[in-house]
């Protein structure tokens, strides 16, 4: 049977009973009793702090106006598609320039398109706006079967850009939206223009582990990495619970809101400037709690998770295409990042910020808007 390959309009609009269960679960929540001396909001070290996220689950519940937020989301035009099975979101906002560049902007966790809503009005004078959501992410939703990976979701995208009527397209990536990209421009180097990656310290955290450790370093060297390495250490919990036990941690993120707000509000927090911090430093309240609802509305906390076990578990490698040009954007950097991930400076595009984190997108939309806008200037 031929897949309909129809792109169907899409609004959001979440039943108001919806929005009443949040607000009663809010209300109602089970909290743990205090520890003695835990009362500092600022002090992420055990994870999110109890009375930090206490203040953060009451303005969810009294402050937060959804029905704004929605408003705001709907201001961009939205499509479902059905792509080998399973149904895909996307947000797709068109430039008024006609020498306009199509780019497909991919996110990871704990993102969601509303991790962008702030940049998509400072590229649409030169880019078309494409932002898919990984299956099991948003409106992504429900996942129609197990598999879905980094390999497949990429060759989805790919035919998503093909029904939105774009041969060729520029990509951006962050966080597991990076092996998105780049294995979009290794199987498909003939479409992609070029891929402009955003990262930051905190990967690494991840040398000797998912890339290779370095090579010729000095002692003090050696020291500064493995002191970034102990602190990504303390942040793996959720990348081995969603790696290997998704169906142990969904149901908790998927039946307590609060369960669900602490989950993601900690990365917020730990992610950014090499410092903890709580999240209202560095990124805007409601724009994180949007994406929080988002999560919590679509059931997409478990859905999610699923995407880090199949990905886990599909052997495949992260890959670049050489043929096609790259440019690497480093936010709160660190002195050693090239020298990690770059030693023979063959990225052409290379460019570091002491500003900014994981999600640079929230915290420095425009730093991050004039580096894509630089780098595909260079090579169109």
């Amino acid at each position: 049977m031929n897949e309909n390959k129809a792109l169907t309009p899409f609004r959001i609009d979440i039943p108001q009973a919806d929005v009443d269960d949040l607000r009663n679960r809010l209300a109602h929540t089970r909290w743990p009793l205090p520890v003695s001396g835990r009362d500092d909001r600022t002090e992420f070290s055990r994870g999110i702090p109890l009375v930090y996220l206490k203040e953060l689950a009451e303005y969810w519940r009294e402050g937060f106006d959804w029905r704004a937020q929605e408003a705001k989301l709907n201001g961009c035009e939205q499509f479902t598609t059905v792509v080998d099975g399973q149904t895909f979101h996307i947000v797709h906002t068109r430039s008024a320039n006609p020498e306009a560049i199509p780019l497909i902007l991919s996110h990871g966790w704990p993102g969601s398109f509303v991790e962008y809503q702030r940049l998509i009005p400072l590229l649409t004078d030169e880019f078309h706006v494409v932002i898919p959501s990984p299956p099991g992410f948003g409106f992504s939703t429900p996942l129609s079967g197990t598999g879905w990976e980094l390999g497949r979701t990429a060759e989805a995208y790919a035919e998503i850009m093909t029904r939105l009527g774009y041969k060729r397209f520029a990509a951006h990536g962050t966080d597991i939206g990076t092996g998105i990209t780049g294995r979009l421009a290794a199987v498909y180097p003939e479409r992609v223009i070029g891929t402009h990656l955003g990262s930051d310290r905190r990967w690494l955290g991840l040398a000797g582990d998912l890339f290779p450790y370095p090579h010729g370093l000095s002692e003090d060297e050696i020291a500064q990495i493995e002191k970034v390495r102990t602190e990504a250490a303390a942040e793996r919990g959720y990348r081995e619970m969603q790696n290997h036990r998704p169906d142990t941690i969904g149901p908790a993120l998927t039946d307590s809101p609060v369960g669900q707000l602490a989950w993601i509000a900690e990365k917020f927090a730990t992610r950014n400037s090499g410092a903890y911090r709580t999240p209202d430093e560095t990124v805007d309240r409601d724009q994180l709690l949007t994406n929080i609802s988002l999560y919590w509305f679509t059931l997409g906390g478990a859905s999610s998770a699923q995407f880090y076990y199949e990905s886990e578990h599909s052997e495949l490698d992260l890959v670049m295409a050489s043929e096609v040009p790259s440019g690497w954007v480093v936010f709160d950097t660190h002195p050693l990042m090239r020298r990690a991930f770059d030693p023979g400076r063959a990225i052409g595009h290379w460019n570091e910020f002491t500003e900014g984190g994981h999600f640079p997108a929230m915290e420095e939309p425009k730093l991050l808007a004039d580096d894509i806008r630089t780098f595909f200037r260079g090579i169109s």
